[in-house]
């Protein structure tokens, strides 16, 4: 039987790791990878135990990208295969970005191509000191094309045209000052690292934290206009009449922890 692509773990305080499990491969991605992936974060988006997702690698890497073997069998596919399985790496990213809770990128290691799409579509990232990122596809005679809108999205226009048109390799130092990853750490102090962001995360009320990821991101680029000031007013409104909401005022007025912390 073959092992798992992935490997996934429940942990006590809400938080639900994910790790890509081809060590042997760096981590990189092939079909299977792609849809155990894609399966299991859609799994954890409707399960109300789980309040963050830490996604990372086994082994010494993040995740390389593409798997080497897997990219020679798709070179065999005709148009229509290629799309669809172009489709299901889109997917996968789409889900990963949009997942309704809080998601953390422990990146271990090297973080390429896919890999760092992962990581630019979680919502927090976190590197150790001598991880490697990159948009590295056109060294292939490839585009990074279903992660260049979270590229992007994290580190603007400007920097994304240099990494994609360069190819190369950048820093985990490198990688911060463009916004690709919030903070750079030892590797013997990742773990810390995640547990301190984790803390704080698991403060936030389970429908506060979704309805802010959801903010920021519709916020993404919009003129601030009538349309967009009535359209807060409204989710703030919306967000009061909660049970949770009330829940939280009156435990900060009673000076004590809220239900969802309990």
């Amino acid at each position: 039987m073959a092992t798992s692509a992935l490997l996934s773990e429940r942990r006590a305080d809400g938080s639900a790791w994910i790790t890509l499990n081809r060590p042997d491969v760096h981590n990189a991605f092939d079909d299977r990878l792609i849809a155990e992936l894609t399966a299991a974060l859609a799994a954890l988006a409707g399960d109300e135990s789980v309040r963050v997702v830490v996604l990372t690698g086994s082994g010494r890497s993040f995740s390389a990208g593409a798997d080497l073997n897997w990219m020679r069998r798709i070179s065999t596919y005709s148009e229509a295969d290629n799309l669809a399985d172009a489709k299901a790496l889109a997917e996968l990213m789409a889900v990963l970005h949009a997942l309704p809770k809080p998601t953390v990128a422990r990146v271990n290691g090297a973080a390429l191509g896919g890999g760092a799409g992962l990581v630019a579509c979680c919502d927090i990232a976190v590197a150790s000191a001598d991880a490697r990122l990159g948009t590295t596809e056109v060294r292939l005679g490839l585009i990074p094309a279903v992660i260049g809108p979270y590229i992007v999205a994290a580190i603007g226009v400007r920097h994304a045209r240099r990494l994609m048109l360069t190819g190369e390799r950048i820093s985990a130092v490198e990688a911060a000052r463009l916004g690709l990853v919030h903070e750079v750490v030892t590797a013997d102090q990742l773990d810390g690292a995640v547990a301190v962001l984790l803390e704080q995360l698991l403060k936030g009320g389970p429908q506060a934290l979704a309805a802010a990821k959801r903010l920021a991101q519709d916020l993404a680029g919009r003129p601030i206009t009538a349309e967009l000031i009535d359209d807060t007013a409204g989710r703030i409104a919306a967000l009061r009449a909660t049970p949770e909401a009330r829940e939280g005022v009156a435990a900060f007025l009673a000076k004590r922890p809220p239900g969802w912390l309990a």
